[in-house]
């Protein structure tokens, strides 16, 4: 494997820079965003590098369990705060981290310990980087999801009304911007799975090929990953959804959009 310096780090990072000049020449109103995107993508890599440096030499099952809770918790926090209408109090945070949970640790726990089968199941190599690729995909699905269901609720919320005048319940009222939510949340990962191989060769695949390694056992791994992260995306988006839609009505079935916060 070519190793990267600091040289190669810093032409990389002039590229960065030219685009935050160029966003902020076109006033654009980002550049802050992408220095601040940029040094974070820095700190916390450096910063996670130790981590697992460490963590691998050691394989200790209680720091693997508290590094993944800690991932879990900053994955909740970003859903969060990528909303434009969110829940307030701890149902914005809460319904995000529970749907992320219940969907990546799931599909990860079953591919530790059913296809991949290291021993043991949860050695750090393998738990650590598939549990980060899933949840941040799932993320992405959460968060989308979410947003797109809250914007439509509020956007249409004289249609929703008036469908609960009619007799519908809640259920049925915000079934179709439910969907839609859905939708917009999987896209991304069907646009990735459509795409991969022709348009563009996926994250796993190329670092598994630039370290030297079969491009065939790159693939068989790639397109395990790419099953486990839409399959994990799905479920997470369908929870978050489903969840935040219900929260959007109280017990007798009216809307309360009084729940969301202005943006």
């Amino acid at each position: 494997m070519i190793p990267v310096g600091p040289l190669e780090l810093g032409i990389s990072a002039f590229l960065v820079l030219l685009t935050g000049i160029c966003a902020h020449l076109l006033r654009l109103g980002i550049s802050r965003n992408i220095a601040i995107a940029a040094i974070r993508t820095v700190a916390q890599l450096l910063l996670i590098g130790l981590v697992l440096k460490a963590l691998f030499a050691s394989t200790n099952a209680l720091f693997i369990g508290l590094l993944s809770l800690l991932m879990l918790a900053i994955a909740g926090r970003e859903v969060l705060a990528r909303q434009h209408r969110r829940l307030k109090g701890w149902w914005g945070y809460g319904i995000g981290t529970t749907s992320m949970f219940l969907s990546s640790f799931t599909v990860t726990i079953l591919a530790l310990q059913v296809i991949i089968a290291p021993d043991p199941w949860y050695t750090p190599q393998y738990a650590i980087p598939l549990l980060g690729m899933l949840l941040g995909n799932t993320m992405t699905g959460v968060s989308l999801g979410l947003d797109r269901l809250t914007e439509g609720a509020w956007e249409r919320r004289e249609v929703i009304e008036a469908r609960l005048i009619l007799g519908e319940d809640w259920n049925e009222a915000i079934g179709d911007i439910r969907r839609q939510s859905i939708r917009s949340g999987i896209m991304p990962i069907i646009n990735s799975m459509a795409a991969a191989g022709v348009v563009s060769l996926p994250g796993m695949m190329t670092g598994q090929i630039l370290a030297g390694a079969s491009p065939v056992h790159a693939v068989n791994y790639q397109i395990l990953i790419m099953f486990l992260i839409s399959a994990g995306t799905l479920l997470g988006t369908m929870g978050a959804v489903w969840m935040g839609s219900r929260r959007l009505f109280d017990h007798r079935e009216r809307l309360r959009l009084d729940r969301l916060q202005r943006p």
